[in-house]
C-alpha cells in the first residue's frame, strides 16, 4: 500500500468500532494526511465505503489479504 501518516490497528474489532476509532483518529489528523486502517471484520469493506461517502474523506485504497482488510483514507 502507498504511504500513510498514521496507522490504526482495528483487528479483532467488530462494527461499529473500526469506524468509530477511524473517525477519532482522523479528527486528530491534518487535512491531506492519510490513515491506514487494518481490520479483520468483513463488514468493514462496506462500512468504510459508506463512511467515506458520508464524511467526504477519500477512501484511496481497500484490499484484502489473508483475512485482513487494509484501507487508506485521506482526511479532507
Amino acid at each position: 500500500m502507498a504511504d500513510f501518516d498514521q496507522e490504526l490497528d482495528a483487528r479483532g474489532l467488530n462494527c461499529p468500532l473500526p469506524i468509530l476509532r477511524a473517525k477519532k483518529a482522523l479528527n486528530g489528523m491534518a487535512t491531506g494526511e492519510v490513515l491506514k486502517i487494518v481490520s479483520t471484520d468483513p463488514g468493514s469493506v462496506k462500512d468504510f465505503e459508506a463512511f467515506a461517502s458520508q464524511t467526504g474523506n477519500e477512501l484511496q485504497a481497500a484490499d484484502e489479504k489473508d483475512g485482513e482488510f487494509h484501507f487508506l483514507m485521506q482526511k479532507t
